[in-house]
């Protein structure tokens, strides 16, 4: 997953100015309590902070493709 997808998803699912919102302000579990945007520039794998985060929001698995069902989303690592 590419960087420009993982933002794309995240406006998909959580909405532009909330994505970019929790993106800043959420604490990740599976990261240390880095925030999703800290988690990405240290070099965490888009794909693997996608499913971190849409995992401690909740977000169910058939919906996290955004609505875009032929959108392919790497499983998790």
């Amino acid at each position: 997953m590419r960087l420009s997808e993982f933002w794309a998803l995240a406006d998909d699912v959580f909405g532009a100015a909330y994505a970019r919102s929790l993106a800043r302000d959420l604490a990740l579990d599976r990261f240390s309590s880095l925030t999703v945007a800290e988690a990405l520039e240290t070099g965490a794998a888009p794909r693997d902070v996608w499913h971190a985060w849409c995992e401690q929001m909740d977000v169910p698995a058939r919906q996290r493709d955004g609505g875009d069902r032929t959108r392919m989303i790497p499983p998790p690592r």
